[in-house]
């Protein structure tokens, strides 16, 4: 069972299609009974970290998500929550990856949110096996993780490289969005789902 975490945030609808024309089923849920069953957990994100963080506390999940041991895919506001610090509302996050989570810089050129389709590369783990340096995906964000040595995959934007993807143990998490990056998404998620 594939359990998607309801948390008031989220692209559970793409992630859920994109699940389904893999043949798979996502279970869409806040209960942590189920969520600590399921064989894999995806936690989407879109929204804004202190509300997030504020509906996960109130659905008692900020305790069960830290101490999951199956695979678990963390995407884009999903991924930014399970580091320690967010700029974006000041906002403490899950803390399983040992990373600030900062805002794109102001008068650098950069329009923001970084929005479209980019080039990953530097590609390493499980998620990326059957993906090739360079391939495109999609990214929808104003706030991006710093390189670092969890980081699995590096995108880069207007001269700066930030995080594309971060994996801790059993924890996979990628800035960008698989569900909405065709083909080369598919791939990913296949993978996942495979771990």
């Amino acid at each position: 069972m594939i359990a998607v975490i309801r948390y008031g945030a989220g692209n559970v609808r793409s992630v859920l299609s994109a699940l389904g024309r893999l043949g798979a089923e996502g279970t869409l849920t806040s209960d942590p009974v189920v969520i600590k069953a399921a064989d894999h957990v995806i936690f989407p994100g879109v929204g804004e970290a202190s509300s997030a963080m504020a509906s996960l506390s109130a659905s008692g999940l900020i305790d069960t998500i830290g101490s999951l041991r199956q695979p678990f895919l963390g995407i884009c506001l999903g991924m930014q929550l399970m580091c320690t610090h967010s700029e974006e509302g000041d906002t403490d996050g899950l803390g399983v990856i040992p990373t600030p989570v900062l805002r794109f810089p102001e008068g650098r050129g950069f329009k923001i949110p970084h929005m479209g389709w980019n080039i990953i590369s530097s590609l390493k783990g499980p998620l990326f096996r059957d993906v090739a340096e360079g391939e495109y995906m999609y990214f929808v964000h104003s706030y991006y993780v710093p390189v670092s040595e969890y980081t699995s995959a590096v995108c880069e934007y207007d001269g700066l490289e930030f995080s594309a993807a971060l994996e801790k143990d059993n924890f996979f998490l990628t800035q960008f969005h698989p569900e909405k990056s065709g083909d080369a998404g598919e791939r990913i998620l296949r993978s996942f789902l495979e771990a």
